[in-house]
């Protein structure tokens, strides 16, 4: 079975090509980043314009990549949920149009399981049952995952989720956007030993987060301390330290209290190497086994939906001939396979 992938929630336009038998085929990302910049985030109307001038080219391309036609696909599977209206409507209408042109099933894909189940695009794949921290400019969550579609929650972001509140505070130190990769980088500069930033919500039982409050933290100290370089950089540090650490303790708890050791860490913020090593640092003392997407997959990707596309059509799911888009979707709204 061969699928084609359409992801457009946000602010890349993702394309791939997978294939049950030979894996990723083919994938290509058109990110918007320069597009966005200027406004220090994401402006829904140029983000939805923008998909409309790529998705079809980029299909072209990862097909001609792919050496597949049309009759050689199975499926098309495109991101229905969440994000943003509009180019979650531009994805789903090419996806469903296509898939009615050439005579094959369609199936909408919920993007976080998408994110959930990247780490299993490259071997070793994860096994069932295993934790996962879902970690992204929308979301931040704690799940239970015993099978695909059976999701359990353990604890959400009761405010700004870790990327928003990484862009927030990036855009505050002026530093520019996104604001994941632009604060790690600044804060490599950083002096460890001059601020020590709270650690939201870990004084107390449970497994929600907050991280709003260390936004207006780091606002108050860079007031009172200036905007000097250095600060900057020590500020970045102790901010990235914090979130860090923050969900370092979160997902302790959550390996105490599900007794589970897999640990699957996806979404953009997966990509942050100072959360890496200290999730590994957590695993080795735990004997918990830490499960990242490749780079390159961290971010939104077609190659996700792809995949997640492939596990749904091959347990028989496929929708009707028309299409919709949710900008808010619950997970535990999902069929279980």
């Amino acid at each position: 079975m061969r699928i084609l992938g359409i992801e457009s929630s946000c602010d890349e336009t993702g394309i791939a090509i997978y294939d049950a038998d030979k894996g990723l085929i083919a994938h290509q990302i058109h990110s918007q980043i320069e597009l966005h910049a200027t406004y220090g985030g994401v402006v829904p109307e140029l983000a939805s314009r923008d998909h409309i001038r790529k998705t079809i080219p980029l299909i072209r391309q990862v097909m001609a990549e792919a050496e597949t036609s049309p009759e050689q696909l199975n499926g098309i599977a495109y991101t229905a949920g969440p994000g943003l209206m509009g180019a979650l409507l531009v994805g789903a209408s090419i996806g469903r149009s296509l898939a009615y042109a050439w005579n094959i099933p369609a199936v909408s894909i919920h993007h976080l399981e998408g994110h959930l189940l990247a780490p299993m695009l490259d071997d070793p794949k994860p096994e069932f049952p295993f934790i996962a921290l879902l970690v992204s400019g929308g979301h931040t969550q704690l799940m239970e995952v015993q099978g695909v579609g059976d999701y359990q929650m353990l604890g959400c972001t009761l405010d700004d989720a870790a990327g928003e509140a990484f862009d927030k505070t990036a855009k505050l130190l002026k530093l520019g956007y996104p604001g994941g990769p632009k604060i790690a980088e600044c804060a490599k500069q950083g002096n460890p030993d001059r601020y020590k930033f709270p650690r939201p919500m870990t004084n107390r039982p449970g497994l929600d987060f907050s991280f709003s409050g260390l936004k207006t933290f780091a606002l108050n100290t860079l007031h009172k301390d200036g905007d000097d370089p250095q600060t900057k950089a020590d500020i970045a540090l102790a901010f990235e330290s914090a979130v860090a650490e923050t969900m370092v303790i979160k997902c302790r708890r959550a390996v105490e209290q599900t007794k589970l050791k897999r640990l699957v860490v996806a979404g953009g913020v997966s990509a942050n190497l100072h959360l890496r090593q200290r999730l590994g640092e957590m695993g080795d003392k735990l004997g918990v086994e830490v499960f990242y997407p490749r780079q390159e997959f961290c971010t939104d990707n077609g190659a996700m939906i792809a995949y997640a596309g492939l596990l749904r059509l091959q347990a028989g799911e496929q929708d009707e001939n028309a299409f919709y888009a949710r900008p808010r979707w619950p997970l535990n709204e999902l069929n279980k396979i």
